[in-house]
């Protein structure tokens, strides 16, 4: 096997970040590549990022994030982040639970791997001699563990109500477009629904971890929502955090044994260590968010981040590395 990638956020409803995918490099075909959410939202988008995926990588895995569970109006082909009026969403579309299953079929159809398969596990030996890894920060060989979480409105600070999170959010004009388009059945709430995929994940994630420990191993937890606070950095937005996560992931990254957190969703790419635990915010972003990538010269190849066997130095504990233009 050769190494192990991954890239979140392409936002596929743009067409200069779909068009973007035809300056891949040909040269990953022993490689595997995670998809960590936010493809696109509609079925279309998942299409064209999983046959892209799959004709360029041998191994492919795939997890949500909220753009492939929104439910848009009937008709509406572009971004949701454009400025339409969309009322309450609808149409005919999947909602929820639903709309996962709807994308679980499609991820299926094109031979891509997601929460709902067996975790395998990935061996990149011959890239990096050492075996499972040592003291430089490299791990050769692991489970690749593709999850689902949601979120719980509890990255809020302390001092913010239970249930009042999104009317705090909204003090300083900030409301996510979840809020309309995102919709938890068959579930009570978006609170219900993540506090539901965290109980079977947290027994998944357990299992897991005694499987690769007996045989050596760590985990690849890859998740489009960050696991931890600490990398949730949002200066322009501070108050979006609400709605990146639970705190309820906080120690999954020591109690599971990961080697590598992988996670997109905030749209800034940065490289953290967290008691001795890489975390990797590998997202592409808006096409705005990466213009000064493009000015620099540089392609979709710069935003395929290494997870295995990774870098050869550890990184520094509670020192950030922001990968602004993309790149190592």
């Amino acid at each position: 096997m050769g190494k192990l990638y991954a890239i979140a956020d392409l936002h596929l409803s743009y067409k200069l970040n779909a068009d973007a995918l035809d300056a891949l490099h040909d040269v990953h075909g022993d490689d595997g590549l995670i998809l960590a959410g936010d493809l696109g939202e509609r079925e279309e988008h998942l299409e064209t990022a999983f046959r892209w995926a799959r004709a360029h990588f041998k191994t492919v895995w795939w997890c949500p994030g909220n753009h492939e569970l929104y439910t848009l109006p009937s008709g509406k082909t572009t971004s949701p982040d454009d400025d339409d009026d969309y009322g309450e969403g609808g149409g005919k579309e999947p909602r929820g639970q639903a709309k996962y299953d709807a994308c679980v079929a499609v991820a299926r159809r094109h031979g891509v791997l997601t929460p709902e398969d067996p975790f395998v596990v990935w061996d990149c030996s011959d890239e990096e001699d050492g075996g499972g890894g040592g003291g430089d920060g490299r791990a050769a060989k692991a489970l690749v563990c593709p999850i689902f979480t949601l979120y719980d409105y509890s990255f809020a600070p302390d001092g913010v109500p239970r249930g009042k999170e999104v009317e705090w959010a909204a003090e300083e004009g900030v409301c996510a477009t979840d809020e309309v388009l995102l919709h938890p059945d068959p579930y009570p709430s978006r609170e219900a629904w993540c506090d539901a995929l965290l109980k079977r994940t947290e027994a998944r994630l357990a299992e897991a971890a005694a499987e690769a420990s007996a045989q050596g191993m760590k985990l690849v937890i890859a998740n489009h929502w960050p696991l931890h606070e600490r990398v949730v950095a949002l200066p322009a937005v501070p108050r979006f955090r609400i709605w990146c996560g639970s705190r309820r992931t906080g120690d999954w990254h020591t109690r599971f044994g990961a080697a590598v957190v992988v996670s997109g969703h905030i749209h800034i790419r940065r490289t953290d260590w967290i008691d001795g635990v890489r975390f990797e915010e590998c997202s592409l972003g808006y096409p705005r968010q990466w213009q000064r990538a493009r000015d620099a010269g540089r392609d979709i190849n710069a935003f395929l981040r290494e997870i295995l066997p990774g870098p050869a130095e550890r990184g520094e504990e509670g020192v950030t590395r922001w990968r602004t233009l993309g790149g190592p």
